[in-house]
């Protein structure tokens, strides 16, 4: 077995911290914004066992840890780290096996070119920050997303959702007017 190495990266969301691993974990992403939702994941429910963890979330070689308030990184970090490299040498299940999450864009012409656009262009970048970036619909010129991971929350991801998706759909996709985020 390959030596499993963790390491943390802060991002844009001070609440969230990034656990990334020399492993893939998904395909795809898998939002696990509490303790009720998690109960899918032996990974994420484990997680939740410890009373600092708000929200777990799951893509490719990482996942984005959120903490409650009044508990700091450096207090936590290290006993988070060393239960995400066990986990991970354990092959601690992520998701069950039936939910595989296929890249396939439907609807209309334009909708598929937007779900492109946000999987080739927006999602490295948002995954980069922690966090992903779902496609929920696109109607009368605007584009509905929602934010998981650390996106979701974080002070930042408006100022990025208007000024850099709804930029690039607008000029990639001229159809699209306006980018908003479903509330989740």
């Amino acid at each position: 077995m390959a030596t499993i190495n963790v390491y943390t990266e802060t991002t844009p969301n001070p609440s969230t911290m990034k656990f990334l691993v020399n492993k893939l974990l998904i395909n795809g992403s898998l939002d696990y914004p509490d303790r009720e939702k998690a109960q899918a994941s032996e990974f994420a429910r484990e997680l939740f066992k410890f009373n600092f963890v708000e929200g777990v979330f799951f893509a490719s070689n990482f996942v984005t840890i959120t903490k409650t308030d009044g508990v700091e990184w450096p207090d936590i970090e290290p006993l988070l780290k060393d239960f995400v490299k066990e986990a991970v040498e354990s092959e601690l299940a992520v998701k069950p096996i039936e939910h595989s999450e296929e890249i396939n864009f439907e609807g209309t012409e334009v909708e598929v070119k937007i779900q492109q656009v946000l999987h080739d262009y927006v999602r490295p970048a948002v995954e980069q920050d922690g966090g992903a970036i779902a496609y929920r619909s696109f109607d009368n010129g605007v584009v509905t997303v929602e934010l998981r991971g650390s996106c979701s929350g974080c002070p930042s991801s408006t100022i990025t959702l208007k000024a850099g998706i709804e930029g690039l759909l607008k000029r990639m996709v001229p159809e699209v007017e306006e980018v908003v985020a479903e509330a989740l």
